[in-house]
């Protein structure tokens, strides 16, 4: 008894240093949005802004390009979040449910393409890009992180879709709805928590994407916003409060996205275990 309470105390602290050291980082950006630029040099240093100040995120967005780039931002993690479920669902449904050879295999080569270097391709695709006209454009940021997103998410949703029994096919089709409707209206539904957690991690990708929003864009308005973040640099100083606060307002989407559907997270990231 005393070895497995010692061994609940144990977890229970290695836990609390794991959501410690998740949270202490977002706490102390946050105490630095809200101090002044003062404080952030005073001896022994403030663990409470005093007093709270709204200003460094009034002169964020007195910036007159930051909400054009976070607005950026927006739209290309979005229009890359439904491009790659758009192709990589029907993809995934087929590897789960059709009789293909070396199926494993497959599958590895699409893991292991999601953890290719991406800078390994930056040069042609630019080249590309620059040759199309696309530079400074949004397809120039969604067509590479759509395919850099892709292997991961037909991964993740082949391993969703292969627990759902096939009997559901087969009923829709007795029901009269075609192979195409029944994927549609039937397994797609049912397959939310798998689509909500591909979803999430590939806008998060996006949204936090930097070094190709750093290459295909020059021009402030069409820069996103960890680029944006790290040009806010000045010429003889660096605003640290500022640049906290902006960096709150870049993360307050993300959060609420992960808050949003993290009960269809969860069940997407552990039906696999289920199984």
């Amino acid at each position: 008894m005393r070895r497995l309470r010692h061994g609940r105390i144990l977890l229970w602290l290695a836990r609390a240093l794991v959501v410690a050291a998740c949270l202490v980082p977002l706490y102390w950006i946050l105490n630095v949005s809200l101090s002044t630029s003062q404080a952030l040099y005073k001896t022994p240093l403030d663990y409470f802004p005093r007093p709270p100040t709204l200003e460094n995120f009034r002169a964020v967005f007195r910036v007159n390009q930051f909400p054009r780039n976070v607005l950026n931002s927006f739209v290309v993690a979005s229009l890359t979040t439904l491009l790659t479920l758009v192709l990589g669902s029907p993809a995934a449904y087929a590897l789960a449910r059709l009789r293909v050879r070396r199926k494993n295999v497959i599958l590895a080569t699409f893991l292991g393409l999601a953890i290719f270097p991406a800078i390994g391709m930056i040069g042609p695709l630019y080249i590309a890009m620059a040759r199309l006209a696309l530079i400074n454009r949004y397809p120039a940021l969604v067509l590479p992180y759509t395919l850099l997103s892709l292997p991961l998410a037909i991964w993740i949703l082949t391993q969703f879709f292969s627990t759902l029994p096939g009997s559901l096919e087969d009923a829709a089709l007795v029901d009269g709805c075609t192979p195409v409707q029944a994927f549609v209206r039937v397994i797609l539904p049912l397959s939310a928590p798998g689509l909500a957690t591909s979803a999430v991690l590939i806008f998060i990708f996006a949204w936090n994407e930097f070094l190709f929003a750093l290459i295909m864009t020059s021009t402030p308005e069409s820069r996103t916003v960890p680029v944006a973040l790290a040009l806010f640099a000045g010429l003889h100083e660096l605003p640290w409060a500022t640049i906290a606060a902006a960096t709150v307002v870049s993360v307050l989407p993300v959060l609420a996205l992960v808050a949003l559907f993290q009960r269809r997270i969860v069940e997407g990231l552990t039906s696999g275990v289920e199984r």
